[in-house]
């Protein structure tokens, strides 16, 4: 997905809670999953969304929420995904946008579901209307909004068994990632990048709360101790480099190629501690703005780089 800067960077973070697979044997999204299709009974009813008959032709317009699709069995019928649908390769990426949902271009594609991160010009009034089913897979706010999703989602598409399997993945994978992270007697503190104008999370986001549980310390959580600024504030130049974070994580590394070059190059970074040892860590902008099952990528990245910095 590619990252817009300053106050759209908080949109697109926001859609995070920015806007991810489970473990070895979950990063092969499925396709298939036929088996059980052929036994999942309909009627099924997901909050006040009920479906007579599973769906055959889905759209998505989340990336997270292809991601789901495709991680719990339903990949082979989702039969369009929106414009920054890249992952897995194989989703049908098409022109539709997530940002500006368009509910004629939506309809042109005859979906009998759509899955939706965000009611943008009330986009999902205009779909009832055409009595197109629609599923709102908003921002994840907490790990439990991944999971419930997953779980929703595999309801409505005949796939609850995978589903629940996914997610128990996922639980044991970042919970054994958590368990073997090296204890301290001192928390190590982080700067987590949104982009080159220091926009960054706090710790009361979805991004923040994975760091959290790595027992990391958030150098920006003193600029938006309010919460006034929804958890993602832009630090000043001279606050980061006086807070002298242990570790630097650049989620713009595809979008504003960011790297430990272009950081150490910045003024009065060089002297701070983690450029100093190295330790400024490039993520995947797409895995670290997605609440999907790739989250666990982004947890062992995390907790790999906390693995090595010294005691």
């Amino acid at each position: 997905m590619k990252r817009r800067i300053t106050a759209a960077v908080i949109s697109a973070a926001a859609a995070i809670a920015m806007s991810a697979c489970a473990s070895d044997d979950a990063d092969e999204p499925g396709g298939g999953g036929a088996t059980e299709s052929a036994v999942a009974s309909y009627p099924v009813t997901v909050g006040s969304l009920t479906l007579d008959k599973r769906p055959e032709k889905i759209v998505s317009l989340s990336p997270s929420a292809t991601e789901m699709l495709f991680a719990i069995g339903a990949g082979q019928q989702v039969t369009a995904a929106d414009d920054n649908s890249n992952y897995p390769p194989e989703a049908p990426k098409s022109e539709l946008s997530g940002f500006q949902p368009n509910a004629e271009a939506i309809a042109a594609k005859a979906p009998d579901l759509v899955v939706l991160s965000n009611d943008t010009n009330k986009v999902v009034d205009q779909l009832t209307t055409l009595k197109i089913p629609v599923y709102l897979a908003a921002s994840a706010v907490t790990l439990d909004d991944t999971y419930k999703q997953l779980s929703d989602l595999g309801a409505l598409t005949g796939h609850a068994t995978e589903a629940a399997d996914t997610v128990r993945r996922m639980k044991d994978d970042i919970a054994k990632l958590v368990k073997d992270v090296p204890q301290r007697a001192t928390k190590l503190t982080y700067y987590y990048e949104l982009d080159p104008t220091l926009y960054s999370v706090t710790s009361k986001t979805f991004i923040g709360a994975l760091f959290a549980q790595a027992g990391l310390e958030n150098v920006a959580d003193p600029s938006d101790a309010d919460g006034k600024k929804g958890g993602y504030p832009q630090l000043s130049a001279e606050a980061l480099v006086k807070s002298d974070p242990d570790l630097i994580f650049l989620a713009d590394t595809k979008c504003c190629q960011q790297s430990l070059a272009t950081v150490k190059a910045r003024t009065g970074w060089a002297g701070i501690t983690a450029v100093k040892n190295g330790s400024v860590i490039q993520l995947d902008d797409d895995i670290a703005s997605r609440w999907g099952p790739r989250v666990v990528d982004l947890v062992r990245a995390i907790t790999e780089a906390v693995a090595k910095v010294p005691a």
